[in-house]
């Protein structure tokens, strides 16, 4: 995988959460998550923490894991992603 499959992964991810009923810190972490990842795939970044970033995403896959099974399923494929990556 790519560095453009997980961007796609990524924008997938929001549309699918688009019109989901997301309190404001769900909505915060999945937008900081967006913002790390993408800090992650940029070669003049090196702050980013992939280890964090991954276990940040695997809480979040919990969080959604019974109420909204389409983004857990995209969120899951972001981490498998990253994780084949090496990231």
């Amino acid at each position: 995988m790519s560095q453009s499959d997980i961007k796609k992964l990524l924008t997938q991810l929001k549309d699918e959460l688009q019109g989901a009923e997301l309190d404001a810190d769900t909505r915060s972490m999945v937008q900081d998550l967006d913002s790390d990842i993408h800090a992650l795939l940029s070669p003049e970044d090196s702050e980013a923490e992939s280890a964090s970033i991954i276990e940040r995403a695997k809480a979040l896959e919990a969080d959604f894991e019974t109420r909204h099974p389409v983004a857990v399923r995209v969120l899951n494929e972001v981490i498998e992603t990253l994780v084949k990556m090496g990231l």
